[in-house]
């Protein structure tokens, strides 16, 4: 028989569409060519397909060979069809039985040694795979604990060529599993993980449970702000630190990812999907199971934050940061397009790249949280006390983030500068990391079991209209909001977002709903009016 079939995975993005990989060998000059809108990378898979199969130990079939990948319209791209292009070409040149890997899906690179190596994107490859209705695939061995993840699946993780052949002719496996001349030598890494691991946007990924360095007890003074911290990761709300240098900023962000729940096995399986793409897994660790926490430079590109780049649009820091916290220190210093760009995200929970071969939906649901200071020298104050800027430099400055972008963000906190005691005596009421993330677990279950028949999951997701409607609040609750309504401080979508931390507010104080008390601290929150925000360290209400 001189045709065979087999199947593997091309990436859009965070998805995978299943390709049938076709061989055919026909009698003719001896030629490989490779038909179905193949890229560079996958176009030069014919040098290392025939090198790999050579040195393996096997015939290279000197006939005619024609490689099809179907669907032929859609853009294939990576070396990951090389194992299924290596076993489609031995089966039709009857080295294979063509039934043995008609039913298979094979996704991995070949080096040229025959040594197969690890590619980027497995579980999304294999989740498509299982949509599709296959039952059985074939990875590299390195990768096979990423692609057991998903349910129901008959993983075999290989190690070269002849092992898989072995494996498909139901031969004994060759005693060197590592390829010719490619021995192991111990104590060494395995440099097959090279390609995986590629330089990230500053993201930070924390395994459950794993231990933390940056105590939330570390940060001097900020009640406030480490109150609305709480607050923020209870319901998924953005948040606007706005301060002078120095207050502790930077500090409190860096500690949200440890106040954060752990992500539920949904969560972390679309987590480990976005970050196996960009290639930025962490060694020995299929799953991520925290949140992740991004904080890229100011000076990064709009298509490293938002995604997209040449070719395949790539997940970009918004999809990095999904489920978790996205960190934009010096916010006003980012080109005010990047900014800008952020507002779709921030609404739907995903981002759209339009390319002319058609658009990509990235996941994006995530916890923005802005630092800025108060104008370029950093030292203006309510009081006006010590800054040289100029009134027209102050409004320029801090024009740059604008107003339908902070509309967007719930909480608005000014840090104060720490003062001598706050700094030099400890505070021995300042809560912990653990502590705090204790009570944001508990408001997390208590929104759950409200929103249980809903496709919500945290109070900073659920549309406004559910909010007025669906789950009201007591009797004159919203007397201020509907106030400040009136007056212009507040717009509509403000409302929203303002009921929204209402009902985390009241999820942190064990409340079944929201009093006025609760509206009135999510308005202090919003607006920097100081009424109905606690100050002695006291239950939040």
């Amino acid at each position: 028989m001189a045709f065979a079939h087999t199947g593997s995975v091309a990436l859009l993005g965070v998805d995978g569409v299943v390709v049938e990989v076709q061989a055919d060998l026909e009698p003719g000059v001896s030629a490989f060519t490779i038909v179905g809108l193949p890229d560079k990378a996958l176009s030069e898979a014919r040098d290392r397909v025939r090198a790999a199969v050579v040195n393996s130990g096997e015939k290279w079939p000197q006939r005619k060979l024609t490689v099809g990948l179907s669907p032929a319209s859609v853009p294939k791209s990576g070396s990951g069809f090389d194992l299924a292009i290596a076993c489609s070409v031995l089966a039709a040149a009857e080295r294979i039985d063509p039934a043995a890997i008609a039913g298979l899906l094979l996704v991995g690179e070949l080096g040229l040694d025959g040594r197969v190596r690890p590619v980027r994107g497995v579980l999304p490859a294999v989740l498509a795979a299982a949509d599709a209705g296959y039952g059985r695939v074939v990875v590299p061995a390195q990768t096979a604990a990423e692609a057991a993840l998903v349910p129901g699946m008959a993983v075999h993780g290989v190690r070269t060529l002849r092992q898989l052949i072995a494996l498909l002719c139901h031969e004994d496996p060759p005693e060197d599993s590592f390829g010719p001349g490619a021995q192991e030598v111990a104590g060494l890494p395995d440099n097959a993980l090279a390609g995986l691991s590629l330089p990230g946007l500053g993201v930070r990924s924390r395994a459950a449970h794993a231990p933390d360095h940056r105590d939330l007890a570390d940060v001097a003074g900020q009640f406030e702000a480490r109150r609305a911290l709480e607050i923020a990761a209870a319901g998924g709300h953005h948040l606007y630190l706005k301060g002078p240098p120095g207050a502790g900023k930077t500090m409190l962000a860096e500690r949200l990812p440890g106040i954060l729940p752990p992500l539920t096995p949904q969560e972390a399986l679309e987590v480990t999907a976005v970050h196996s793409v960009a290639g930025l897994l962490p060694p020995g660790r299929p799953l991520l199971t925290g949140a992740p926490y991004c904080a890229p430079h100011h000076s990064t590109t709009m298509p490293a934050i938002i995604g997209g780049g040449s070719g395949l649009p790539r997940p970009g820091a918004v999809s990095l940061a999904h489920r978790g916290a996205l960190f934009l220190d010096e916010a006003p210093e980012f080109p005010v397009r990047v900014l800008d760009a952020l507002r779709q995200p921030l609404e739907s929970g995903e981002v759209v790249i339009a390319r002319a071969a058609g658009s990509l939906r990235l996941p994006a649901r995530f916890l923005l949280v802005l630092a800025a200071n108060p104008c370029p020298c950093g030292r203006w104050s309510r009081r006006g006390e010590g800054c040289d800027c100029t009134p027209a430099m102050v409004s320029r400055y801090q024009g740059r983030l604008s107003g339908p972008l902070l509309d967007r963000v719930d909480l608005r906190v000014e840090v104060d500068a720490v003062t001598r005691v706050e700094l030099m005596e400890r505070d021995a009421t300042a809560e912990s990391t653990a502590t705090v993330a204790a009570r944001v677990v508990a408001a997390r279950e208590r929104a759950a079991a409200r929103l249980r028949d809903t496709p919500w999951r945290t109070n900073g997701e659920v549309p406004g209209h559910e909010l007025r409607t669906r789950w009201r609040l007591a009797d004159g609750a919203l007397r201020d909001a509907e106030r400040d309504l009136e007056r212009g401080l507040l717009t509509a979508r403000g409302l929203d977002r303002v009921l929204r931390v209402a009902w985390t507010a009241a999820d942190l104080a064990e409340l079944d709903r929201p009093d006025r008390e609760q509206v009135r601290t999510a308005l202090g929150l919003r607006t920097g009016v100081r009424y109905g925000l606690p100050r002695d360290g006291g239950p939040l209400c």
